[in-house]
């Protein structure tokens, strides 16, 4: 039977590695696994592990085999304290293992050797994940994201006014988050990490800045009842505590850290919990909305560790992604239906089912998780591309144009027809954005724009109502074409 010195040491780390891919990479860096001289012929096998080289060796491979979950799952990058950490007890043990004294025998020197390319193997993955430019636009996403908060709300508030969330900061924002969720990971686990834990902070600062902009709670005048004077206290702290989170989430304070911060909020609510109300009912209704807010931010302080929890962020067997692959999967056979019916001359109608695809993907629990709220948003888009298609289609045949039609709305129409027939290749587009045939969509459908831009609708109020409608019909073709080529993944 063989011991745990015996057993490889890559199939030991597969089982905290959730991901095929990390464990056959780990496979390719490290070549033949060190396996304490199972492999070796030269003598008995116990002769040579009583060997002093041989001792030494599992010694190294024991120390290697508490390192390598940790190297395996690092996410940060070259600058950080434990990346120098780990790679200077790795180079300690590549040194160590160098100087182990084989004698000159063949056997020792194969042992030798499986365990310096094991700690090699280690270094390298340890560094490529480390300058992968993945791994790279992550950190320039969110020190984008850093600049962005700290101008409009942390600044403002470390000068002693109060921060005013514009609608610009809010769509920036939005935009950074989806392009963080469409930084490819190559099924890394280091690299999913990280896009995790950067997403997570920066949807919560979302959250929290839209949430003040939401903000209803006004202060209640002092004469109403004794404790509103407190509460209204309560309410300055608070405001000041949400660009304090704000600043902790993007790592831009500090001094403070997040288990301080919920103890000042934590004492804010016993205190107002401690308040006398009773007799009060806008009183009281004010301390809830108080209350309400401070627990509000309170959720957003469990990030500390959240993005070491590895079914965060490895969402292979996450159930809600489950339901949308499923979703997805029935889409793609009704589309198939239509499509086919439409080449026929028949036109399939199965939007009832397609309403409640919708309505069952509405349903879905996100977590909170940005990547999986990006799946639902991209399954929502491919249910709604099926049903637009349907529902022109369904127009076209109906349309009954009279003799006294305007040319303008005609024209019009006659591009809409264009646009079905386009819709219809999309649709069953499944190339890149290289091929051929996807230079050729996106070329006709802006050939297409560019025709209804011509259309003069020379006063007429249905025509420019018209146009408008299919100007925005095609751009959402071509930001369907372009999703469908961006080679998303979890």
């Amino acid at each position: 039977m063989q011991g745990p010195q015996d057993r490889p040491l890559v199939l030991q780390w597969s089982t905290i590695l959730h991901s095929p891919h990390d464990v056959s990479t780990l496979c390719h860096l490290f070549g033949k696994p060190f396996d304490g001289g199972k492999r070796m012929d030269h003598g008995s096998q116990q002769q040579q592990q009583q060997h002093p080289a041989m001792i030494r060796l599992y010694e190294v491979q024991r120390e290697v085999q508490s390192l390598g979950p940790q190297v395996c799952t690092f996410s940060g990058l070259k600058n950080e304290r434990e990346y120098r950490r780990l790679e200077r007890e790795l180079t300690r043990l590549l040194l160590e293992v160098d100087q182990v004294d084989t004698e000159g025998r063949a056997d020792l020197q194969g042992a030798r050797k499986r365990a310096a390319q094991e700690v090699e193997g280690l270094l390298r993955y340890l560094e490529e994940n480390a300058t992968h430019p993945s791994r790279l636009a992550i950190e320039e996403l969110s020190r984008e994201a850093q600049g962005l908060v700290e101008q409009g709300v942390v600044e403002p508030q470390r000068a002693g006014g109060t921060a005013e969330i514009s609608d610009e900061l809010v769509d920036a924002v939005q935009e950074l988050i989806l392009r963080l969720t469409q930084v490819k990971t190559g099924g890394r686990v280091p690299l999913r990490k990280a896009r995790y834990r950067a997403l997570t902070r920066l949807c919560a600062v979302q959250d929290v800045i839209e949430g003040r902009t939401r903000q209803q709670t006004l202060p209640l005048s002092e004469d109403t009842h004794v404790a509103v004077q407190r509460i209204n206290q309560v309410m300055v702290q608070v405001s000041g505590a949400r660009s304090q989170l704000v600043a902790l989430l993007m790592g831009l304070s500090g001094r403070d850290s997040c288990a301080h911060l919920s103890r000042v909020l934590t004492e804010l609510l016993v205190e107002l919990d401690a308040l006398d109300v009773s007799g009060n009912a806008a009183v009281r209704n004010y301390r809830k909305q108080v209350v309400e807010e401070i627990n509000g931010l309170l959720k957003h302080l469990d990030l500390e560790g959240e993005g070491d929890d590895t079914r965060r962020y490895d969402l292979a067997q996450n159930d809600s992604i489950r339901q949308i692959e499923a979703v997805r999967g029935r889409v793609g056979q009704l589309r198939g239906e239509v499509l086919r019916h439409c080449g026929v001359g028949d036109l399939f109608r199965p939007k009832p089912e397609l309403q409640s695809l919708l309505t069952h993907l509405d349903q879905v629990d996100t977590a909170r998780n940005p990547c999986i709220r990006e799946a639902r948003r991209r399954a929502v888009l491919e249910v709604q591309a099926v049903i637009t298609f349907l529902d022109l289609r369904e127009a076209l045949i109906c349309r009954q144009p009279g003799s006294n039609e305007p040319p303008q709305h005609r024209a019009v129409w006659m591009v809409l027809g264009s646009l079905s027939d386009l819709q219809a290749q999309v649709l069953c587009f499944n190339g890149k954005r290289a091929d051929k045939s996807y230079i050729l969509l996106e070329e006709l459908l802006t050939k297409q724009l560019l025709a209804l831009d011509a259309v003069d609708p020379q006063g007429d109020e249905m025509t420019k109502v018209a146009r408008k409608q299919a100007v925005k019909f095609a751009q959402n073709i071509l930001s369907y074409l372009d999703m469908k080529t961006d080679e998303w993944e979890y």
